[in-house]
């Protein structure tokens, strides 16, 4: 026989399977503890310790999807204002990618006017009045960093701690780690403003390789707040009560003959849903908050905007959810058009969230709850010294910078009123005390009393960590009260 066919016969399936069969009885039995050791894991929302005392009890994260331009908010570079459509200096330009700048491109001044406010003295824009009313209870990392450029892939590595789909999402694995304080809610809850999903998509509130008990659950503003929770029309609560006897009984039955864990959360949330047909209409109800309060947030009853969703997030952690999760698009200011440069676009986005957030944090101030709230806001990366110009475009606009930008957090255990970290005197390096995003989930992690390097789940044979297998991560300390 030609020595190239008996070759190819000896790598096909059938011949691998012959002569492999006490390898693969062993993959069988290593699977089938492995389904037996995950069966056999708490897969409730119950709530758990901490691994040490925690200083935040619960997270609202405000994401400003497609990455807001950090020296038209908080990074104040009076000498880039005064270089204004000057050229750019090579040193900025060899060995680095854009997204789309070509050429050589000019700086880009910010048109806005600058000063420092409140006791810490921090440096604020004049395009957010109400922001400066709270400074002194934020903290500010102004050297933040990322190694991703492009939209999913940096949204991807901030929340889930990989550039590529498959991971939990960070509200996933604090619910892991914590559970929830309230049975009828869901422990992980996320809203979307702004008309569309951020980039990544639903990936960034997926459970990943959890058990998909810890899935994050989108809310939306409406009559039908969790679609597919409401019973049919002609159904009554008793009549689910026994359909749900009924189903419980059969996956019962299943989890019995295979031990899939799978079942048991199936199991869960089938429950989880019948009691939030009660609970969830009345937390995502604006009908019971005071004239006062609702002006405060600019928030308007029955409307999707994101001062409503600030307003429900502290429905929400009030009423004992872990991790809300809020997601505005729009952020992307390339300057492409009239409606996405810093002249026009820019403003009225930030009026869109600059009252919500001040009024977010100075309402958990009063109720005593921002001690052990930890409030982040972030874009996915920063943004260019350089003005793009993409196709000559008239209009002002920044494109994709991944080695520097601000992100700010309050409450939950950090200290108020710090500046940590500097960009140098164009707003394009880090100048010093560089943090990155694996910095920033260690940190968000050890507020939360779970220990960033230990915090696990064994999948695929490995440890599995938010902030990857390397060492990189680090607790930022200097803010950390």
């Amino acid at each position: 026989m030609d020595p190239r066919v008996t070759r190819l016969q000896s790598i096909t399936r059938r011949h691998f399977l012959q002569s492999s069969g006490l390898g693969l009885g062993a993959v069988a039995l290593a699977g089938a503890q492995g389904a037996q050791l995950q069966a056999s894991e708490d897969l409730s929302l119950a709530a758990k310790p901490p691994m040490f005392p925690a200083k935040a009890k619960r997270v609202i994260y405000l994401h400003m999807a497609g990455s807001p331009p950090q020296h038209e908010l908080f990074d104040w570079k009076p000498k880039l204002v005064e270089h204004h459509m000057q050229e750019c200096p090579a040193s900025l330009l060899t060995n680095q990618r854009f997204a789309f700048i070509k050429g050589t491109p000019k700086l880009l001044g910010t048109p806005y006017k600058f000063a420092q406010r409140g006791e810490s003295g921090a440096w604020i824009s004049e395009i957010l009045p109400h922001l400066t009313e709270v400074v002194d209870d934020i903290s500010f990392l102004k050297a933040m960093s990322t190694d991703q450029f492009n939209h999913a892939p940096a949204e991807l590595l901030l929340f889930s701690g990989a550039a590529r789909f498959g991971n939990p999402g960070m509200g996933s694995w604090v619910t892991y780690g914590l559970g929830s304080e309230n049975a009828d809610l869901p422990a992980y809850v996320v809203m979307v403003t702004g008309g569309s999903d951020p980039s990544a998509g639903k990936a960034l509130w997926s459970s990943g390789f959890l058990p998909s008990v810890y899935q994050g659950v989108q809310c939306r503003s409406g009559s039908e707040p969790i679609l597919y929770v409401s019973d049919p029309k002609g159904m009554s609560r008793e009549t689910r009560r026994r359909s749900l006897d009924a189903i419980q009984a059969i996956n019962e039955r299943e989890h019995e003959l295979y031990a899939d864990p799978e079942t048991r959360t199936r199991i869960s949330q089938y429950e989880l849903a019948y009691r939030m047909q009660v609970s969830v209409p009345d937390v995502m109800s604006l009908a019971g908050e005071d004239a006062g309060t609702l002006a405060m947030y600019g928030a308007e009853p029955g409307k999707a905007s994101f001062a409503n969703n600030c307003l429900l997030a502290r429905r929400l952690v009030e009423r004992g959810v872990r991790f809300v999760q809020l997601f505005d698009w729009g952020w992307d200011m390339h300057g492409t058009s009239k409606d996405n440069d810093i002249v026009h676009g820019l403003p009225a986005k930030v009026k869109e969230i600059d009252q919500p957030i001040a009024a977010l944090i100075k309402d958990l101030k009063r109720r005593g709850m921002l001690d052990e709230t930890l409030v982040v806001w972030s874009g996915e990366f920063g943004r260019t010294s350089m003005n793009e110009a993409r196709g000559g475009s008239p209009w002002l606009g920044r494109d994709h910078h991944p080695h520097c930008f601000t992100v700010w957090m309050a409450g939950g255990g950090v200290k108020p009123g710090v500046s940590y970290g500097a960009t140098d005197e164009l707003g394009y390096f880090p100048a010093e005390n560089k943090t990155t995003v694996r910095d920033l989930q260690a940190t968000m992690l050890h507020l939360l009393g779970l220990d960033p390097q230990h915090f696990h789940y064994r999948y695929q044979g490995l440890r599995q960590r938010l902030i990857g297998p390397t060492d990189e991560g680090r607790v930022i300390k200097e803010i950390v009260a």
